[in-house]
């Protein structure tokens, strides 16, 4: 069957690429401040992120029911696998409609966002918290929350997607409230069972808002630019 040409969603104002270009600098720059404190060790981040930590793991031991619907939502409704899925139905959808770039730029996106996550937990080399009671297990290092950024990024791009498309309204209201209680409820979910310092998962956000922004300001400064 073959599908019919899908035209291309209505270019946005000049303004956008420079707005996304601003908030991605704005972002990099707080990452990178946040990056050079938990690399020195800041003594006050460091005390921060105990008392953090220790606060939520004992509420987390003596709420057993309340900490096992947080697995599942880490696990499984929010699991940057998951995430992974919802963007890539979003670009099988594109290339049914011949959006060739825009399903290209979204999945690379995505993919160098993961690259990008992995060689800063490799660099920084940050510890998970310990706990001789542990209510939840997780591997690799610790920063920045691998969670946190990956829904960052995937909410991210499917905001920006279904804004191009049209999306308003009351429809955009429900969408922009279900993305964003899925950034900040994983990042919360990582703090409660355990596996994650406070400012991992604030590293993840500030660093996927970042690769957002940056990317969508690139992206809308070429077509743009194809435009003209």
């Amino acid at each position: 069957m073959h599908l019919p040409r899908t035209p291309p969603p209505t270019p946005p104002a000049p303004f956008a690429s420079s707005a996304a270009a601003r908030a991605g600098a704005v972002c990099a720059a707080l990452s990178a401040v946040l990056l050079t404190l938990v690399a020195l060790s800041w003594s006050p981040l460091v005390s921060f992120d105990r008392k953090v930590a220790d606060g939520l793991h004992r509420r987390a031991v003596r709420e057993p029911d309340l900490t096992h619907a947080m697995r599942v939502l880490s696990d499984w409704v929010w699991d940057p696998w998951t995430m992974r899925v919802l963007l890539a139905l979003a670009v099988i959808w594109l290339c049914l409609r011949r959006q060739w770039l825009l399903a290209l730029w979204i999945a690379a996106t995505s993919v160098t966002g993961t690259w990008l996550q992995q060689g800063l937990k490799a660099a920084v080399g940050r510890e998970r918290p310990q706990w001789p009671d542990p209510v939840d297990t997780a591997h690799y290092a610790a920063f920045p929350s691998g969670h946190a950024m990956t829904a960052t990024v995937s909410c991210g791009l499917l905001l920006w997607l279904l804004r191009r498309y049209g999306a308003r309204g009351p429809l955009w209201c429900v969408v922009v409230a279900v993305a964003a209680v899925s950034v900040v409820g994983v990042g919360f979910t990582r703090l409660w069972l355990g596996v994650h310092w406070a400012t991992d998962v604030l590293g993840g956000w500030l660093i996927g808002a970042c690769w957002v922004a940056l990317s969508i300001a690139l992206y809308e400064r070429v077509v743009l630019s194809r435009q003209h």
